[in-house]
């Protein structure tokens, strides 16, 4: 019998840049919208299915063989967050039919987006133990979800708005940041760009 064995290690390159990557795009696009800056959101239907669901579960994925539990979850959550997104809005130009479109009622939406901010405030504790740009990058997700979720009940509708666009599109700008400094910080093996460090509250 041969009791030789060995052990493989095989050693995955950090998602994050990549998923973070995905977000700043997909909250670009939208934010433009939101912003007055573009119409519509026929053409934010491709940027939300490739890059603000699939980039970001392609990153949940690689950070679970990390074994990685917050950026598998988060990733995860918010990939599938985007996913459903675009199939509403898929719903709401008419894909499906209009009968489906006319019988859509956003309050469900709103307790959606309820349901995700309740989600990102305690991703936000997490966040607070990785590094002070993740953090920020979570605290400006709540922002979106509180002028989403408050839109979408129709209350203060007008201020919700601006709320949720300003945010995501400081959203996209932090998380551009968060990626770049996590390509450039492990290719040149220092922190070329400061990401902060933890608050130190909890751990």
């Amino acid at each position: 019998m041969n009791t030789n064995e060995k052990n493989v290690k095989i050693t995955n390159a950090d998602p994050s840049a990549l998923g973070l990557f995905g977000l700043a795009i997909v909250t670009l696009v939208a934010s433009s919208q939101k912003l007055g800056w573009t119409q519509g959101v026929t053409y934010i239907l491709p940027w939300a299915i490739f890059l603000g669901a699939s980039a970001q579960l392609f990153a949940c994925i690689n950070d679970s063989k990390r074994n990685n539990t917050f950026g598998t979850t988060a990733f995860g959550g918010y990939a599938l967050f985007w996913y459903s997104v675009a199939f509403t809005w898929a719903i709401k130009i008419g894909i499906f039919g209009k009968d489906i479109a006319l019988t859509a009622d956003p309050k469900q939406l709103g307790f959606a987006f309820l349901g995700y901010l309740i989600f990102t405030v305690y991703m936000t504790i997490g966040a607070m133990e990785t590094h002070k740009v993740l953090f920020t990058i979570f605290f400006l997700i709540d922002f979106l979800f509180i002028g989403l979720t408050l839109s979408s009940f129709g209350i203060y509708s007008e201020l919700a708005h601006t709320i949720a666009a300003v945010s995501e599109f400081l959203l996209s700008m932090v998380s551009f940041y968060g990626s770049a400094a996590a390509v450039l910080n492990n290719h040149f093996g220092k922190e070329f760009l400061p990401v902060g460090k933890p608050f130190g509250i909890f751990k």
